[in-house]
């Protein structure tokens, strides 16, 4: 039986991590039918192509759709904040629990397990197991008559959507070139804008329409308030999505090892283990995810029940107005993120993914500080509008630069830590704290407006000085990248 090992080296030298042997049972060399790889007589893989620019494209096309399904489960509740509060006689720190903090719990925590399994196998049944969850629990929020009951299924809907992201990143970055992996994430990543201002359009007129209704009585279910309709019909469109997930084919795992017929990836421990000798690497990317997730589900979470509750408007005006805005600019700026990366990598910075989240954070701090504000409803749209453009911006990037230096074999299991740091403390501690702020710290509805300033105020500045400290080990990672994969071609 031969063996052989395969050793990754930091640039400089030194010993690697960890060594991956495999046996090859077989002279003849085995092909991995999950991912199509060729393996050598030597057990050396030999690159495979790229999926065509159709399958691609469709590839992409369905995961985005599958993003933005799931931010509108996940946003509907932004809108229905007033009459929930009002039935279940909670505060605004529970509602900020009840949207951040109970659906990251289990969003947080398994995405390291699920991740770890998109590393090995087939990535669209995760994820379209994972959409029938999320979808079900979204519907299952409907049936929901107290606190506690609707904290759970908040916890369940993070469940299902803590599928999707890890095994999406993974199956693009086999999909795309690196040079072309940055606009193709940043499409994907248009899901949150583009699920945020549907959630926002659609939902403003669910909520308004299920609000006029007035109750209604169910067969088997009995009598259900309109927020709780609300959610039954949003999350029903997400079984249809799960089945045309099935159709996805598994693009070829690039620069994977494999051995015995089968793409391998190390154990666990080993990833965590890489992971953790390359901290100052990673830290600073976790970091500025983190600090934006503080902003953007904290102070801009809570923007729509400023306009209800600070300028009078109806959660139907909030959802169109506020919905358009999102969906345009927030789009918009997503791409064109994706575009002043890649100017700014013609211009001859090599670390340009993170360079360019950093300038966004400095460039987002008037805008987003001072929207809350303002005066009147007019004035707080009119600094929304480049506050959206540019705290939309810097969604793929942050993604696209773990990815670029990150192994094959480890990106879903790396990408599922960076979700679990964002996450956790974005949701999960970004959305609450809004809420404590104003509960505990002013002591009025009426201050919500001064706990988005400060929360804005300290994490956007935080979020610049973490991109800015991680530049140097970023640009190091990129040369480890390129040693690796040059070593391949050997």
């Amino acid at each position: 039986m031969a063996h052989f090992s395969r050793r990754i080296r930091h640039q400089h030298g030194q010993l690697a991590l960890h060594d991956m042997v495999f046996a090859d049972k077989a002279t003849a060399a085995p092909t991995d039918h999950a991912g199509g790889q060729d393996v050598g007589a030597t057990g050396r893989v030999s690159t495979p192509p790229y999926p065509s620019a159709w399958r691609a494209g469709c590839t992409l096309a369905i995961l985005l759709c599958a993003y933005v399904l799931s931010f509108i489960d996940r946003q509907i509740m932004t809108l229905m904040v007033g009459p929930i509060r009002a039935d279940l006689h909670i505060s605004d720190f529970q509602m900020g629990l009840l949207h951040g903090l109970a659906f990251a719990l289990f969003y947080c925590f398994l995405g390291i397990p699920i991740g770890y399994q998109a590393d090995t196998r087939c990535r669209k049944y995760i994820i379209a197991i994972g959409i029938s969850v999320w979808s079900f629990m979204t519907a299952l929020c409907g049936l929901a008559h107290t606190y506690g009951l609707l904290f759970l299924a908040r916890m369940g809907v993070g469940v299902g959507e803590a599928s999707l992201s890890p095994a999406a990143y993974s199956l693009l970055a086999d999909s795309y070139r690196p040079e072309r992996l940055a606009r193709a994430m940043a499409i994907y990543t248009m899901g949150i804008s583009i699920g945020s201002g549907i959630a926002y359009i659609v939902g403003g007129s669910v909520v308004t329409a299920v609000m006029h209704a007035g109750p209604q009585i169910l067969p088997w279910i009995g009598e259900v308030r309109p927020w709780q309709m609300a959610f039954f019909i949003v999350g029903i469109p997400g079984l249809i999505i799960a089945a045309i997930t099935l159709s996805l084919r598994e693009p070829a795992r690039q620069g994977i090892a494999v051995g015995a017929g089968k793409a391998t990836a190390p154990e666990l421990k080993t990833v965590l283990r890489y992971l953790r000798t390359r901290w100052r690497r990673y830290l600073p990317i976790y970091l500025v995810n983190a600090f934006f997730a503080i902003v953007g589900y904290g102070a801009f979470g809570w923007y729509p029940t400023l306009l209800i509750r600070n300028y009078a408007m109806t959660a139907g005006g909030v959802g169109l107005y506020f919905g358009v805005l999102v969906l345009l600019l927030g789009t918009l700026g997503t791409f064109c993120g994706a575009l002043f990366t890649e100017w700014l990598g013609r211009r001859g910075y090599r670390d340009a993914h993170l360079r360019a989240v950093m300038l966004i954070a400095l460039a987002a701090l008037v805008p987003a500080g001072l929207v809350p504000l303002m005066p009147n409803a007019l004035m707080a749209f009119c600094l929304l509008a480049p506050a959206i453009f540019l705290l939309s911006s810097y969604f793929g990037l942050s993604i696209t630069a773990l990815q670029l230096v990150t192994p094959n074999q480890m990106r879903a299991v790396n990408s599922s830590l960076l979700l679990f740091v964002s996450n956790l403390v974005g949701l999960g501690f970004g959305t609450p704290l809004v809420g404590l702020i104003t509960d505990h710290v002013f002591g009025s509805d009426s201050a919500l407006r001064y706990s988005m300033l400060m929360v804005t105020a300290v994490f956007l500045p935080l979020a610049a000085l973490s991109a800015a400290a991680g530049l140097r080990t970023y640009r190091a990672g990129l040369d480890e990248a390129a040693a690796v994969q040059a070593q391949q071609k050997i």
